[in-house]
């Protein structure tokens, strides 16, 4: 049993004794706090396992350009709130993508084959884990509602 099973298991009957009012606050904390560790560690260029994101494959350029831009990491727009959403309920949270970068976040989390441009070669992409738990975001996902049922 994994950590967050484990945690879930553990949790149900405490979260039974809660009003939906207060399982939806509880849910907005968890949810924003979630995408805000998320956000790091896509920043950090890492998967929850805390190995690094296999690189990018380097261009291939018939010359290089003066004053070229220096390659910047990974997924800078994508790990932003505009595409990275976090929604909560009585039902509980949610941390993820939608509509194309959706897709995008897909082909990387689970390491499919894909379209680099519209009409373009089709590559085969490594997998770059962009949601996952880390036992740190589990071992906070207890605290905080420790904390919230001991108020």
């Amino acid at each position: 049993m994994d950590g967050l099973t484990a945690l879930e298991a553990w949790v149900g009957p405490l979260l039974a004794k809660l009003s939906r009012s207060e399982i939806r606050r509880l849910s907005v904390t968890i949810a924003r706090d979630l995408r805000r560790s998320q956000q790091q560690r896509i920043a950090s260029q890492q998967n929850p396992d805390g190995s690094p994101y296999e690189p990018r494959k380097e261009q291939k350029r018939l010359r290089d350009q003066v004053g070229s831009l220096r390659r910047g990491a990974m997924f800078s727009k994508l790990r932003t709130a505009r595409y990275m959403l976090a929604r909560a309920d009585a039902e509980g949270a949610l941390v993820g993508f939608l509509g194309r970068a959706a897709r995008i976040a897909a082909v990387h989390q689970e390491g499919l084959r894909d379209r680099v441009q519209p009409g373009g070669p089709e590559v085969q992409y490594p997998v770059r884990e962009l949601l996952g738990f880390t036992p740190a975001e589990i071992e906070h996902l207890r605290d905080q509602l420790l904390q919230h049922l001991a108020r």
